[in-house]
């Protein structure tokens, strides 16, 4: 799983991240975005748009939101449409 987003994006959901990402791996995960580690290609264009810094590669993610990752790893993709492109 390259990036991860974390509790920053809680009850937040900016989706400047989907408007960036070039493949179209960020979800709706109820409370926050999610991006989906089978579709991400690591390569951080929804880092920088991303305006409350929830976004962090799975390597350096703060240990404070380590819980994130098997969030994302754990969440059913399955059946779902990427987040919509406008809120």
């Amino acid at each position: 799983m390259p990036y991860v987003i974390a509790e920053p994006c809680v009850d937040v959901k900016d989706k400047s991240c989907v408007e960036a990402c070039p493949v179209d791996c960020i979800y709706d995960g109820g409370d926050q975005l999610l991006i989906n580690p089978d579709e991400c290609i690591d390569c951080g264009a929804c880092v920088d748009p991303c305006p409350v810094d929830a976004i962090h590669h799975e390597d350096e993610i703060p240990e404070k939101w380590a819980s994130f990752v098997a969030k994302a790893t754990d969440f059913d993709f399955d059946g779902l449409s990427p987040a919509e492109r406008k809120s």
